[in-house]
């Protein structure tokens, strides 16, 4: 047990630190996201993935030089300062470049290319706005003042809606499937441009929305989505190994 910081003479430990995030809930996400890199090095090792010594000391200059660390003495006094030696820095950078290589080999352009065509469904978006009311009734008051003046939308968000998206006039932007409930994505999906929807009760507290269809968009691959679709695979490519391995929280 080591401690971390000394706070007048009060020593907060390692264990003090564990204790703090399994308490605040913090733990469990930490500790996924830990595993998904470990078993992403594991295997990039096991498939015979090989890094140069070029590539690491590349790399580790890329992270010196986003440091400002641009001396020796600055380098070797920083790593100090966070309690870590040279050798566990390396090792840092090298089960990163493991990782990048092995995330880039099961999500290669083919594979990409693969998937969007298989789950074309899943990149088409819409762009929406809300509001978003205290109660069922006032939603409904809205809907029929839109209804009848369409143009109103943007006036009635920033005047009367709760949501922080009021100052843009209710517009929340472009969203694929998956953003939003199950119920409000099979209606908006559904719907026509301009159309209005609701109201539905908030899935983040007791308020009702009501949405307005501003533009549906065909699935296409851009940027967004192949960095979706790596993310994708990675994350069924992950789920995958965890079954391989029999995995013990301490």
């Amino acid at each position: 047990m080591s401690g971390i910081v000394n706070i007048d003479g009060k020593v907060f430990t390692t264990d003090d630190f564990i204790r703090l995030l399994k308490l605040n809930g913090r733990f469990d996400g930490l500790m996924e996201d830990i595993l998904k890199d470990q078993l992403t090095v594991h295997a990039a090792k096991k498939s015979g993935i090989e890094l140069s010594d070029e590539e690491i000391q590349q790399r580790a200059d890329q992270f010196r030089r986003a440091h400002g660390l641009h001396r020796a003495k600055e380098t070797t006094d920083y790593f100090a300062t966070l309690g870590v030696s040279l050798d566990e820095f390396e090792s840092f950078i090298t089960e990163m470049l493991y990782q990048e290589k092995m995330l880039a080999t099961l999500a290669n352009d083919q594979a990409i290319e693969n998937y969007f065509q298989l789950n074309s469904p899943k990149f088409e978006s819409i762009e929406i706005s809300h509001i978003v009311v205290d109660s069922e009734g006032a939603a409904r008051e809205m809907l029929n003042v839109i209804s009848d003046d369409p143009d109103s939308f943007e006036e009635l968000a920033r005047e009367h809606s709760v949501a922080d998206t009021s100052r843009q006039g209710g517009y929340i932007g472009k969203v694929l499937r998956g953003a939003l409930s199950h119920e409000v994505e099979a209606k908006v999906f559904n719907a026509k441009a301009r159309e209005l929807l609701g109201p539905f009760q908030s899935s983040t507290g007791p308020h009702y929305e009501i949405f307005r269809v501003d533009a549906k968009n065909p699935a296409q691959m851009d940027d967004e989505s192949r960095g979706e679709i790596r993310r994708l695979l990675h994350e069924e490519w992950l789920a995958g190994r965890a079954k391989e391995h029999r995995i013990e929280i301490l």
